[in-house]
């Protein structure tokens, strides 16, 4: 898929969304990027996957994981088309843990998936996570990367498209000095 079919099928499922959000950040923007809309498709979910999983063909991938809840779909979808294990990440007393009994074993070679990276905030805590541990990093990828190529993960970043996406700090917001309504979207309200 080309960037320009990758966003159509985006807009065409609903995932770009407009008016006045907080976002998971904490940070406010005009425009919010609601994957769950597309990845609610398996097709959609499955064709996405494909294309992540062709960046990362010239390298062995072991494992993929990805932060709860966004990459929880997306990084199972990658690992099919790879066909190696998913797992997945999670807060546990607001501490990024890798739970229910999955293993990592030493030396494995493990991609990172997410959704939709803004500040890399969930990615950096998994990559945190599993630098703690004794295996092999390969990079990142999303969907989408709406941080307008701010984040510095160290390690290779692949997103499927690049979106420049304004965010502002709270206090700074053009949207709140013009009284536009609040949505909070995503899984923390």
């Amino acid at each position: 898929m080309t960037e320009k079919e990758i966003r159509e099928l985006l807009v065409e499922t609903g995932v770009i969304q407009e008016g006045h959000f907080v976002l998971s950040s904490g940070r406010h923007a005009d425009i919010y990027m609601q994957c769950a809309k597309v990845l609610q498709h398996p097709e959609h979910a499955s064709t996405l996957a494909a294309e992540i999983a062709k960046k990362w063909e010239d390298v062995e991938v072991d494992i993929v994981i990805g932060p709860a809840l966004g990459g929880v779909v997306l990084s199972y979808a990658v690992a099919a088309e790879i066909g190696v294990p998913s797992i997945f990440s999670e807060r546990k007393n607001g501490q990024m843990q890798i739970r229910r009994g999955f293993e990592i074993k030493p030396g494995a070679k493990i991609l990172v998936v997410e959704d939709v990276v803004t500040t890399g905030g969930s990615v950096k805590e998994v990559l945190a996570l599993l630098e703690g541990l004794d295996v092999e990093i390969l990079g990142i990828s999303s969907i989408i990367d709406r941080s307008n190529g701010q984040v510095d993960f160290k390690y290779k970043f692949k997103p499927l498209l690049q979106m420049d996406i304004k965010s502002y700090k709270a206090g700074q917001c053009k949207l709140c000095e013009d009284n536009v309504e609040i949505t909070r979207p995503g899984s923390k309200v």
